[in-house]
């Protein structure tokens, strides 16, 4: 699993006009964050010497009472969330401002008529204006679509329905995830994977549960299925019949899913079988059937994420009626179209995403259809921003920081006291290991098996499918790709891979307010610096830590170690699961990996900080201490606010805790900012004694 810095910006997939290409590898998708509509604007406040906005502040508030407050109350009070947003902050405006580079990119690439037949400007163009066509996509209605209805509607028996999900050509099918990644115990080479998949609803829990949230979700979901299914044509019965059929086949799948909390553990997530024995465990998938259209009758072997739920759906397509499960198989197909499709079939997944988090309002066409070229054409849309939006220096400063901050690390694990000299030596091994990427990559993707034109923009995200299904299937067999990225140059987020023992930096992320080459080191630090820090901690957070230096599965810590560890972790999460949104608590283990990160990023960054001449100096600027500013430039940078909709979505799926808890969490465990507050025991902002987390 990829572990990303940021709960709600990124770009979004190809999905937002059509599909998503099946993948073993499991990923964190995270919401977006891109209007501009409202009262807010797409400019960063105007910052003082110091490098943070100190009109934004409220000093009324005590910084050992509640920091949020203190650094950012008056930008909270004034701040209202725009119609088509679900939450709002610093990083939305970063984003807004990088989606403007982006739009005159595109607009540019589709105004180009000239460009050569196949290369990556002609493509980027042709994508964007057939997503922007309106009038074009309401004119074909359901003429790009119908085929492929056509041929489920044509299944007839199971082997039909195994056909269909062999085929490598057929997109969102549903059932389960199938798709080939590093083998987790063994980096160098590449496994088939099977894991668990196909689920409408946000959590498997929201199929069951009875809380006001999940009866709300369900009643939108079955809703929007019913709408949908009519405007395919079905009668108001037959819709309502189709409906209620899906949900008890997605309701039987929910229950043979493993819960979030339980997807976190690496090692159980790892059932490695031979091609024979999964197809005797599974025999209702006809595996060999599917790895042989995939190209892929080589494997000998097949690593299965959740071995029960792939009896559970082998079952269920020898048990289920052949009706239901082709309903099933059309309501994926349609569900993943719907950008792509008429404008009613959006409004009607919009009104189902409103429920989840609160927007008022669609994102604008140019909005989906930017975030959609994005995800499709990541890195040939990512050559062209470069050149605009990204400069070599800002590279090497980047660079620079993450040396200072490895130094930094090192010295902070080398003086811990609970680590033995044995784990210690392996824990460095893995921190030198780390491979750093970034801006962008230093090898493109190659896009010249992809056929994109200006006909259908359905068809172009069918295409692009089908082309990141077989670019994923041709890897199998090969070396392991280490210069390959899983985000694309524009993206305004960060992550670190495990398997790669990685920590990657795309140039959208690498921007003001987040980090500006001419600023202030202590913000500078506070920001960006705490970003690395968090991507670095990820490395040894609760399941990173038990994956060694060449990206492989394995314990390398001495048994009293990893039981000092898990007593420490173990405190963090007892101080999350205390924190409360609208009467729901926190879950200090979903979110453990992520406070983790907080926690150990924000002290590593500081430490590095205090080595630099800005730190050592002292100088006091807009009558703030440089450790101060590295603290309040922390809080300002992550500060948001969310609607209440989103907020309990994120709380019971997302392992990120809100963002007032990740700023002031990590810091009341923090003597440093103690120290630069001048807080004492007693205070809010201070934990003290046991109650205390520190690792690093």
């Amino acid at each position: 699993m990829k572990h990303h810095y940021l709960a709600r910006y990124a770009a979004l997939s190809a999905a937002v006009l059509g599909l998503a290409a099946s993948s073993a590898q499991a990923q964190t998708k995270i919401k977006t964050k891109s209007s501009s509509a409202g009262k807010q604007k797409t400019t960063v406040p105007a910052p003082t010497s110091s490098g943070f906005a100190l009109a934004d502040m409220d000093r009324s508030v005590s910084p050992c009472d509640n920091f949020v407050q203190f650094a950012s109350g008056s930008w909270l009070k004034k701040t209202s969330i725009p119609a088509a947003e679900s939450s709002w902050g610093t990083l939305s405006i970063l984003y807004n401002g990088n989606q403007d580079i982006l739009r005159r990119i595109v607009d540019k690439a589709a105004a180009d008529r000239t460009a050569k037949p196949g290369s990556n400007l002609q493509k980027v163009g042709d994508f964007y204006a057939a997503a922007m066509d309106s009038m074009a996509i309401e004119k074909a209605g359901l003429k790009y679509l119908q085929p492929r209805l056509d041929r489920i509607n044509a299944i007839q028996d199971l082997a039909g329905i195994q056909a269909y999900l062999a085929d490598p050509r057929v997109t969102a099918k549903g059932w389960y995830n199938f798709g080939v990644g590093q083998d987790s115990k063994n980096s160098s080479v590449y496994a088939v994977q099977l894991r668990q998949g196909g689920l409408g609803l946000p959590d498997r829990d929201n199929y069951t549960k009875d809380d006001a949230r999940s009866k709300a979700l369900r009643a939108a979901y079955q809703q929007y299925q019913v709408n949908v299914f009519k405007l395919l044509g079905d009668d108001q019965a037959t819709a309502e019949k189709n409906a209620a059929a899906i949900f008890r086949l997605e309701a039987r799948l929910a229950k043979a899913s493993r819960e979030r909390l339980a997807l976190r553990d690496a090692e159980k997530n790892y059932n490695k079988m031979t091609v024979d024995q999964a197809a005797a465990d599974f025999p209702n998938l006809n595996l060999p059937l599917r790895l042989k259209q995939a190209g892929l009758d080589g494997a000998k072997e097949i690593i299965v994420g959740q071995p029960e739920f792939l009896k559970e759906v082998s079952a269920m397509l020898k048990e289920e009626p052949l009706a239901d499960q082709k309903q099933y198989l059309r309501w994926r197909l349609v569900s993943s179209a719907t950008a792509a499709l008429p404008k009613a079939y959006g409004d009607e997944a919009f009104r189902y995403t409103q429920v989840q988090t609160g927007a008022k309002q669609r994102q604008p066409r140019w909005k989906r259809a930017l975030a959609a070229t994005d995800g499709t054409l990541g890195e040939a849309f990512g050559q062209l921003y470069v050149d605009e939006a990204f400069s070599p220096a800002a590279k090497a400063r980047v660079k620079q920081m993450i040396e200072n901050m490895r130094v930094a690390y090192a010295e902070r694990i080398m003086a811990t006291e609970w680590m033995s000299a044995a784990t210690k030596a392996e824990a460095l091994k893995k921190l030198n290991a780390f491979t750093v990427k970034i801006g962008y990559p230093d090898k493109w993707k190659d896009y010249s098996k992809l056929t994109i034109s200006r006909e259908s923009a359905l068809n172009n995200a069918f295409a692009a499918s089908e082309w990141a299904v077989k670019d994923n299937y041709s890897k199998f067999g090969q070396s392991v790709d280490r210069t390959e990225w899983g985000m694309t140059p524009p993206t305004v987020n960060a992550y670190y891979n495990p398997p790669m023992n990685e920590i990657v930096f795309p140039a959208g992320i690498l921007q003001p307010p987040l980090f500006d080459p001419k600023a202030d080191d202590a913000v500078n630090y506070g920001a960006i610096g705490s970003v690395i820090g968090h991507e670095m901690t990820h490395g040894f957070d609760d399941q990173g830590r038990k994956v060694d230096s060449q990206g492989n599965l394995r314990d390398w810590w001495t048994k009293e170690d990893g039981d000092k560890f898990v007593t420490k972790a173990d405190v963090v999460g007892k101080q999350f699961d205390a924190f409360v949104v609208d009467s729901v608590h926190v879950n200090g283990k979903l979110t453990m990996g992520e406070n983790l990160a907080d926690l150990g990023g924000l002290t590593i960054a500081y430490a590095a900080f205090m080595k630099t001449p800005q730190a050592k100096a002292g100088k006091t600027i807009d009558g703030f201490t440089p450790e101060q500013r590295f603290f309040i430039g922390w809080a300002q940078v992550w500060r948001s606010v969310q609607r209440p909709e989103a907020a309990r979505q994120q709380v019971q799926t997302d392992p990120h805790a809100p963002d007032q808890f990740r700023i002031n969490g990590p810091l009341q465990n923090m003597p440093e900012f103690q120290k630069a507050f001048g807080c004492k025991d007693g205070d809010k902002m201070v934990r003290s004694g046991a109650a205390r987390a520190k690792i690093w």
